[in-house]
């Protein structure tokens, strides 16, 4: 995973908006501790920590992990349960849950339980489908295109 590129730019973000790790913590709801590890790349966030940091600092979750150089992106929608947006774009892409775990080496349980609702996605994860795919960690959340 690019942990160490989100560390880097997640430092980079809080210092260039001259705030803190504290701060941003109050203000997205995520503790200073977890936040800590984050920026130390010492844990990876959950997606939905991602999401909302990502939102905070107005960015791609593309470009915060480092596999966007660019961050342009403008509007950001509001992310549907994963499960939700799982289906919707294996729709889209024409992509079986079988492909799917082909593709990535993914066990074919864990996409079940994601498409179920029952569990959410790693960041890795999420990363390696988008990889896989061929889109953007955002339009796989449905952030963006």
């Amino acid at each position: 995973m690019k942990l160490e590129k989100f560390a880097e730019r997640m430092k980079d973000l809080i210092s260039e908006n001259l705030t803190g790790v504290t701060q941003v913590g109050l203000e997205i709801g995520l503790g200073e501790t977890n936040l800590s590890r984050y920026a130390n790349a010492r844990s990876a966030p959950t997606l939905s920590a991602a999401v909302r940091i990502a939102d905070y600092f107005n960015v791609t979750l593309d470009y915060l992990f480092g596999l966007a150089d660019d961050s342009r992106e403008q509007t950001f929608g509001t992310c549907p349960p994963f499960y939700k947006r799982l289906d919707e774009v294996l729709g889209e892409l024409n992509v079986t849950k079988y492909r799917l775990t082909k593709l990535t080496g993914i066990a074919e349980s864990n996409i079940r339980y994601w498409r179920q609702g029952k569990t959410e996605p790693s960041i890795e994860s999420v990363i390696k489908i988008a990889e896989a795919l061929g889109c953007t960690v955002d339009f796989l959340v449905g952030r963006g295109k």
